[in-house]
């Protein structure tokens, strides 16, 4: 079989973290037929909350959300390949970093992506869980680019440029919230915008990534059920990513998409 000209790995601690990180590039990809789309999930999130009028209880979250999950994907584009690590959901930093690294270089070997997404050192929003799939996934392409073979071309870390938090800090306050705090868990971090080495416009899909959450109704609660078009245009028009490999310098100008020029 011909090898696609473009593989794509997004490797997530939970379900809905592929829906912000990876639905609107997949999304503005849907019609190329040379790009292959793969999709690790570390947990299925049964730890999570269960937002009112969802039908999910404790005993059947997991099963819920995988449910979510594949029908968000049907909305956008299924991944070519989906794996289900299986480990606990809000456990994952308890999981020797070795074990998590060997069970997602396992099938980014098989794959061999040119391009790898995941969560970087801050998680986003601090979460453990997030923090602990992003080393792993780290530490397996780092230990798979040198390998004989196509791929390994690019890792990224998902981020949020401190620009576009103090923007939504200044919007919170405006309408009398409290600031997210960087300190906290589970609020997000912000990185200096200097390090964003690639922005997607997004913004002619950020309906589409509406469309994806709103199947995840486990998950589907404020703040995400207050926000209109606009907003959603607003927050999901664009999608930012710091580059870990290769190495990547102040000054190099920012591409728009993680495989442009390669």
């Amino acid at each position: 079989m011909t090898r696609p000209a473009r593989v794509l790995a997004f490797v997530a601690a939970h379900p809905d973290d592929d829906v912000m990180g990876a639905v609107g590039l997949v999304a503005l990809h849907r019609d190329d037929p040379e790009l292959r789309f793969v999709l690790i999930h570390a947990t299925d999130g049964a730890a999570g909350q269960i937002a009112p009028g969802s039908g999910a209880t404790p005993e059947t979250l997991g099963h819920v959300r995988r449910d979510e999950t594949r029908r968000a994907w049907e909305l956008v584009r299924p991944p070519d390949r989906h794996e289900w690590l299986g480990y606990d959901d809000g456990a994952l930093d308890r999981v020797p970093v070795g074990e998590l690294a060997g069970s997602v270089g396992r099938i980014l070997a098989e794959e061999r992506p040119d391009v790898v997404l995941t969560f970087g050192p801050d998680g986003i929003s601090g979460h453990p869980d997030h923090i602990a799939i992003g080393a792993a996934t780290t530490d397996a392409f780092h230990a798979l680019r040198d390998t004989p073979g196509p791929g390994f071309r690019r890792l990224f870390h998902g981020a949020f440029p401190r620009s576009a938090l103090d923007r939504v800090n200044e919007l919170r306050v405006a309408q009398g919230h409290t600031p997210f705090d960087p300190t906290r868990v589970y609020e997000p971090r912000g990185v200096p915008d200097e390090l964003i080495a690639c922005t997607i416009d997004q913004r002619a899909v950020a309906l589409t990534v509406r469309d994806a959450f709103r199947q995840h109704r486990t998950q589907w609660a404020p703040p995400w059920t207050d926000n209109d078009d606009a907003d959603w245009i607003r927050d999901a028009g664009r999608s930012h990513l710091v580059q870990a490999w290769p190495p990547w310098g102040e000054g190099t100008p920012c591409i728009h998409d993680p495989f442009e020029g390669l």
